[in-house]
């Protein structure tokens, strides 16, 4: 079994979001390749960020035309270092996500949350688009184990030796 991240489709965001990580395209590309190896995939779609890449029905669709087996979304959780990151990154969204988090949202521990009516939302989205194309749906932390149809953790897939 293989689990990898891919946070958005398109590459010109996640160049700006990830810049020393590989391309999501280059990404696909070798979870086709893992397919075509008969190894299990998991996929965590994560951290969904609200109005960069919160519409993921164009990934959810590539990763199930691909044959993953299992998805895994949570939002994006505030924390100072990577705050500091997204506001280089993505000045002009900041500025809107700014009231969701330090106004509205949530603290657990030292990360703030989305409000919890939104992250609903958000995960549910994502698990009937998972669910719609016959993969397993997960969410971690965030408190929503309810809407889970496999574990986080994609272990549901490692197969169990024979018994002899």
């Amino acid at each position: 079994m293989v689990s990898m991240s891919i946070t958005t489709d398109n590459d010109k965001i996640s160049r700006r979001l990830e810049p020393f990580a590989p391309l999501p395209s280059k990404r696909l590309r070798a979870l086709k390749t893992l397919v075509k190896n008969d190894i299990p995939l998991s996929v965590r779609t994560d951290p969904i960020i609200p109005f960069l890449n919160d519409t993921p029905e164009r990934l959810v669709r590539k990763l199930a035309s691909i044959k993953v087996s299992h998805i895994t979304c949570s939002t994006y959780k505030v924390k100072h270092d990577n705050w500091e990151r997204v506001t280089q990154a993505f000045p002009a969204l900041t500025r809107t996500l700014q009231p969701l988090y330090f106004e509205n949202g949530e603290r657990a521990g030292r990360s703030l949350y989305l409000p919890q009516k939104m992250r609903v939302e958000i995960v549910r989205k994502v698990k009937e688009l998972v669910e719609s194309e016959d993969m397993r749906f997960s969410s971690c932390r965030e408190g929503l184990q309810q809407l889970n149809s496999a574990t986080c953790d994609g272990s549901w897939m490692i197969h169990q030796p024979r018994k002899a």
